[in-house]
């Protein structure tokens, strides 16, 4: 709770003087925070705030196209790492961590896995294995620290998942999700992939459009946490600085629970 104090603090010493309320606030955000935002969003609008405009995908994707010159005031990423590089390159405001998530499997229909199984399915060499792609976003990076967790109890694990995982999503070139639909969904849907390791929010609503698709959590030796972080950008518009701070107010972050993140904002009981 300090460090969100002192964001909050820190956002409301660089608040900027009101400019013109019709101005969109400009929000890039992570692929996983879709639902949750786009309803903080509506929700900042209907409390008098200005009109958002979001651009979501693949957190390391859009630090890139941020580096590049795309126009975002607010840049909200599945780590703390990649908004971290911009505010120490003095390109964005202290980083806050604003919601926290898991990492699951999501399991197609008719393939019978349980918590105690997983493992052994990851490394089964007829399970066709997905995750998102390394680097460009932090699901794939989230999902071979899984790799390297399996790989303390089972020397050589990490080589022979890493090889066999397939790149779905999160990519420069990978598809985009379907109008109204779970890009994880439609994958599992298609027959595409046996397990997909992907955040638990995302496993949980793709589950809801598969028929007989499931979520196993993984196992508590090999589990693997997602920290979100928030930073806004240099120059941003006074509705930016009060977009940031709605989604740190109780209402944002009871949003935010409502899809399944931990908020850690919220009192303990809250949400």
């Amino acid at each position: 709770m300090r460090q969100v104090l002192a964001f909050l603090i820190g956002l409301m010493a660089l608040l900027p003087a009101p400019g013109h309320a019709a101005d969109a606030v400009r929000l890039h955000a992570a692929g996983s925070l879709r639902a949750a935002l786009t309803e903080a969003a509506h929700a900042f609008e209907a409390a008098g705030g200005p009109p958002v405009a979001s651009e979501f995908g693949a957190s390391g994707l859009l630090r890139d196209a941020i580096v590049a010159g795309a126009g975002a005031e607010i840049f909200a990423s599945a780590n703390m790492d990649h908004p971290r590089s911009l505010a120490a390159a003095g390109r964005g405001s202290p980083v806050v961590l604003f919601a926290r998530n898991q990492l699951c499997a999501l399991v197609r229909p008719g393939l019978t896995v349980t918590g105690a199984t997983l493992v052994d399915r990851m490394l089964d060499p007829g399970i066709r294995l997905a995750t998102s792609t390394p680097r460009a976003d932090p699901s794939g990076d989230y999902a071979q620290e899984v790799f390297r967790r399996i790989d303390v109890a089972r020397p050589g694990s990490f080589a022979a998942l890493d090889d066999k995982a397939l790149r779905l999503t999160g990519g420069p070139a990978s598809p985009r999700p379907p109008t109204g639909r779970s890009v994880y969904g439609a994958i599992i849907e298609r027959g595409e992939a046996d397990l997909f390791l992907t955040y638990c929010t995302n496993a949980r609503v793709a589950a809801l459009e598969v028929a007989g698709a499931g979520v196993i959590d993984l196992p508590e030796a090999v589990a693997v946490g997602a920290d979100y972080g928030l930073t806004v950008i240099n120059g941003a518009s006074e509705g930016a600085y009060r977009l940031a701070l709605f989604i740190l107010s109780p209402e944002g972050q009871n949003i935010l629970a409502r899809h399944g993140f931990a908020a850690p904002t919220l009192p303990r009981g809250g949400g």
